[in-house]
């Protein structure tokens, strides 16, 4: 997400940062450059005017044109007023309501609503260790109670009994009544969607509004859709009162207008990005994050976050120590692999890491995905324990039966070496300089010959579609 804007801006701020010193005509060159970039990147007209009028009163001042780093100063005013714009609040979920609390999930069809209900309730079962009940009152697009039911299972929570020929009023107060009755601390009401939005709906909505009561009346909105998405809000918030948005397929829009104009236009805050396809790919809004991620300063706290999620202590120390002292082997890469695709791949780590936008225009071509990261660990599986603690011992007629076994062919095999060989020379690397050594050492990188070398990496893992991502990136002292 932001991807389009996020370059276009840094090539903006790297010209700025390249000045000693900065003139107001320096300021308003870069002014017209971002306006431009917040436009082409479907930023509704009146949020950039606004936009681009608060950051011309602060950057043009005499504190930031006669400041050390004038183009740092600029660089900040733009992230202060990009969190301003998003929403700094950071509004979090509302369930401050006697048991059940409700929530009306609302949208178009096709929005993602059904799948975010889904999302939802695992985000609230996992992260607030609540009682959920998901009910469909979507009676209209076939086999849509059924689909909110499995992935009911799939998530381990319940979902409201099917019964036939039942209107959505009718299942509304039944949902009620059996919160009331089983214990729920909240209630999921997943309602219909249509093509366009229309008088019925409306009318229907409201009904359902009314009986239920929501805590949370919550907006399902595609940001593939841009501007569209943004009146799509407008719209709901007018006749039924949203109380906040989840942004769906963020992770598909490069562009990001939707996000931006979303909160300046409507007022409502958004409160979830849907970040994929999976069952925990809902990412609570966080305007400062998104606002780093846009300017490339990263998002580390989402990197922790994630990697305490996924990564037990332990096993990080104790690949970390075989790392060290130069033991740690293709069994102890296929764990990297596995923790990898926990967190995303290496696509998604490297969003998060400040300072690396070069690096990430050499890894968009490198095709991460899970499919090509399954295949690297069929290839190690098809070795035998002795080859993966002794990967020298790897020759040609044992590479080819690894290929056969595995479904891939000799070259896999060799890139997947190959890619191994560099990861423990980078991980080499980083062990000398430290953890603070780590991102001095990319930015150097960014610079030098040896971003010549990151790319060649990168050129390999287009091949393999690996990782080179160490058991430990921050090891400790």
């Amino acid at each position: 997400m932001f991807d389009n804007l996020a370059n276009k801006l840094g090539g903006v701020f790297d010209g700025l940062k390249r000045r000693g010193s900065l003139k107001e005509e320096d300021v308003l060159l870069a002014l017209r450059d971002i306006r431009t970039a917040l436009l082409e990147a479907d930023v509704a007209l009146p949020v950039v005017k606004d936009f681009i009028e608060k950051v011309r009163v602060e950057a043009v001042g005499e504190k930031v044109l006669r400041s050390i780093t004038p183009g740092q100063q600029v660089v900040k005013i733009v992230y202060d007023t990009l969190v301003e714009t998003l929403g700094h609040e950071n509004a979090e979920l509302n369930l401050r309501a006697a048991p059940p609390a409700v929530i009306l999930m609302t949208g178009l069809q096709g929005s993602g609503k059904t799948t975010s209900s889904g999302k939802l309730a695992k985000f609230i079962k996992d992260k607030q260790r609540k009682k959920v009940l998901l009910a469909s009152l979507d009676v209209y697009r076939p086999a849509a109670q059924e689909q909110l039911e499995i992935l009911a299972k799939q998530i381990g929570v319940n979902a409201l009994l099917i019964v036939a020929g039942e209107k959505p009023l009718d299942i509304t107060k039944r949902a009620l009544k059996t919160g009331k009755i089983e214990g729920y601390d909240v209630i999921i009401l997943d309602s219909a969607g249509r093509l366009s939005i229309d008088e019925e709906m409306m009318n229907e909505l409201v009904a359902v509004r009314d009986l239920s009561k929501p805590i949370e009346t919550l907006l399902v909105a595609d940001s593939l859709t841009g501007q569209d998405a943004v009146n799509t809000a407008e719209n709901f918030n007018k006749r039924i009162g949203v109380t906040g948005i989840i942004l769906t397929r963020v992770d598909g829009d490069a562009r990001g207008g939707a996000a931006l104009s979303m909160r300046a236009i409507t007022g409502k805050p958004i409160k979830f990005l849907g970040m994929g396809e999976q069952m925990d790919a809902l990412q609570a809004f966080d305007a400062g994050r998104i606002a780093g991620r846009i300017l490339d300063m990263g998002d580390i706290l989402s990197l922790v976050e994630k990697a305490s999620e996924n990564i037990k202590l332990e096993d990080a120390k104790r690949a970390a120590e075989k790392m060290a002292k130069g033991k740690f082997d293709l069994g102890d890469f296929l764990d990297q692999l596995r923790q990898m695709q926990k967190m995303g791949g290496l696509s998604g780590l490297m969003n998060m890491m400040p300072g690396v936008g070069k690096i990430k225009n050499a890894m968009q071509n490198a095709d991460l995905d899970d499919n090509v990261l399954k295949r690297q660990e069929a290839i190690i599986l098809s070795m035998t324990l002795h080859e993966r603690g002794k990967p020298d011992v790897l020759n040609a007629s044992r590479r080819k039966r690894i290929a056969a076994g595995s479904g891939t062919n000799v070259q896999d095999v060799n890139r997947l070496l190959k890619q191994f060989q560099d990861m423990q020379t980078m991980m080499k690397r980083m062990n000398k300089l430290g953890g603070k050594g780590m991102m001095r050492s990319l930015q150097g990188m960014l610079g030098g010959g040896a971003m010549n070398e990151m790319e060649e990496m990168a050129k390999n893992m287009q091949a393999s579609g690996g990782s080179v991502l160490g058991p430990n990136p921050f090891p400790e002292k």
